[in-house]
């Protein structure tokens, strides 16, 4: 149908972490606890344990991490004003959870949050805050890599400064605590028999340098905590899922690439076929990254253009013609433009009459009856 496509749709599975219990209730991954509050149709009614749990562990501290902490320790006050789904922010103001441990593997100086991110989390009104003065202790590796890379200096930066900035949680504060050197060992059943996660047993680890990467991995000590909790958010990495019929390396969770363009074997080129994104290099960086990242892609485009590699065959291809006429000889039924315009503007219809940015619809049925009105 077309001279070039783009593989552009990111990653929308979860990593497993494969440690015993990982499948009781309480225990989701931070994607669909996301898609859960920001009313995606496919788990909006996913019901975390919000008004039995006091506390919940979120596994990770990248920005994920940190938002979905910012949405359970946030004053549903604020979040009223937001976009948040109106059946998320209904439950969020039943909540009894109190406090949230952010648990990583390595220490301040490799935390995989931007400051932005952390700042929001850090500026909730009236929240204690909780990080051990002896974990931001730097080693000469921590040096180098803080002096390497400004995002990593500012974030050791504010979480320094929060460490000392209250002692002791007063009576009825919310807490957020940080838990550096730690990593799952076992998710741990409550005694009633009921497969509900009431606690993570950790084990406690140390850095050592890695020869290949020149960084510090995470290993483990033999000790061990326990820490009590009646829900878990595994915030441990996305992945994404292949197409049939295409390369994909199901370990890095990526499509095999050389500067964009599909690799359908070791040497050969997939003409016409790039990929930009997650999806060419892994569930990792933000906005600026992938900005890079398809200028690159784009690049390697013109490159083909150039040089020929991408030529124009005697009949010109069909384009959006084709495809409009092939979805309606299978009878494939699809939103258009229009439809998604109907959609945007009735949520912020609905929203305006509530004081927030929009309302979100969060079935499909009823987005498909405003689409199709």
């Amino acid at each position: 149908m077309y001279n070039v496509v783009v593989l552009a749709y990111g990653a929308e599975s979860d990593r497993d972490l494969g440690v015993p219990g990982e499948g009781l209730a309480g225990i989701h991954s931070a994607r669909e606890f996301v898609w859960w509050y920001n009313g995606h149709p496919d788990f909006s009614q996913l019901k975390p344990n919000l008004k039995s749990a006091e506390t919940a562990v979120v596994l990770g501290q990248g920005n994920v991490a940190l938002d979905v902490a910012r949405i359970l320790l946030r004053p549903t006050a604020e979040l009223a004003t937001t976009d948040i789904a109106n059946h998320a922010l209904a439950s969020l103001q039943e909540s009894s959870i109190r406090k949230v441990y952010l648990v990583g593997r390595r220490r301040p100086a490799q935390a995989a949050c931007t400051a932005k991110e952390l700042r929001e989390l850090l500026g909730i009104k009236d929240l204690y805050v909780n990080i051990q003065e002896g974990d931001l202790i730097k080693s000469p590796t921590d040096e180098e890599e803080l002096k390497n890379s400004h995002i990593q200096r500012r974030v050791h930066e504010l979480l320094s400064k929060a460490a000392i900035s209250q002692p002791h949680p007063v009576p009825g504060q919310r807490e957020l605590h940080f838990l550096f050197f730690r990593r799952p060992d076992e998710f741990l059943s409550s005694h009633a028999g009921n497969d509900q996660v009431a606690g993570v047993n950790f084990e406690k680890t140390v850095l050592k340098e890695n020869g290949e990467s020149g960084k510090q991995s995470a290993v483990g000590t033999g000790q061990f905590e326990e820490v009590e909790c009646g829900m878990v958010l595994k915030s441990i990495g996305y992945k994404s899922v292949p197409v049939d019929g295409l390369p994909f390396d199901q370990r890095k969770g990526i499509f095999p690439n050389f500067r964009g363009r599909v690799l359908s074997n070791a040497s050969v080129l997939d003409k016409g076929l790039y990929v930009v994104g997650w999806l060419k290099r892994g569930p990792t960086g933000i906005i600026g990254t992938n900005l890079y990242c398809a200028i690159e892609t784009v690049d390697s485009i013109y490159e083909d253009l150039e040089q020929g590699v991408l030529t124009t065959p005697t009949t010109p291809k069909p384009g959006r013609e084709g495809l409009l006429q092939l979805l309606d000889s299978k009878n494939v039924k699809f939103v258009p433009l229009s439809g998604w315009e109907k959609i945007d503007m009735k949520e912020k219809h609905e929203g305006s009459q509530k004081g927030k940015p929009r309302e979100k619809i969060t079935t499909w049925n009823e987005l498909l009856e405003v689409a199709h009105a």
